[in-house]
């Protein structure tokens, strides 16, 4: 499933959340299915879980000094339900960008996300040293456009043809190999 090409080094890695690092899409559905009730989100949020290969990952990096950061679309108060058991996970993270944050004037696919997100890491980060993980064809998107390498890891459902503009497309962050682009590999 992933595409083989020259992956450049990078120095910083930054992550969309839903659906990358939490299992919320599904909830999403479920609450969609209880009549767009907003009530119900506040219930369910909370339970989200962490996908396949993510605290793995984040742990790994963390724990080499390598500067992480969160570039996602859910704004404050959303992403606060969303993080409730994991606090102590995101907590990891250098900064996290909201998809409210006042600096980031268009959403995803434009690239100010994730310029944003490189520019408040300290020092800032230069967009070609920063390797984005999305999920959505939008982010893929938007890390390209911010001059990003960008690793997919699409649902199962996606259309393959949505894929085309990932640097790398895997099926879960369990197959992801750090060293591939200069960070350090698993021990």
């Amino acid at each position: 499933m992933s595409r083989t090409g020259n992956y450049k080094s990078v120095t910083h890695v930054i992550f969309d959340m839903d659906g990358l690092l939490l299992d919320t899409e599904r909830l999403y559905t479920v609450s969609f299915q209880e009549i767009c009730d907003r009530k119900i989100q506040e219930k369910i949020f909370p339970s989200a879980e962490l996908m396949p290969g993510v605290e793995r990952l984040i742990r790994h990096l963390h724990s080499y000094n390598i500067p992480i950061a969160v570039a996602t679309s859910s704004a404050g108060q959303t992403f606060e339900m969303k993080t409730s058991q994991h606090k102590d996970f995101f907590s990891l993270f250098s900064h996290i960008v909201l998809g409210d944050d006042g600096d980031v004037k268009n959403g995803k696919p434009q690239p100010d996300s994730f310029l944003v997100c490189a520019s408040r890491f300290n020092p800032a980060a230069q967009p070609e040293k920063c390797l984005v993980f999305e999920d959505a064809p939008n982010g893929v998107l938007a890390g390209r456009a911010a001059g990003m390498q960008v690793v997919m890891i699409p649902d199962d459902n996606l259309d393959r043809g949505l894929t085309q503009e990932a640097s790398m497309v895997l099926r879960t962050m369990e197959e992801f190999k750090p060293e591939l682009f200069g960070l350090p590999a698993y021990s």
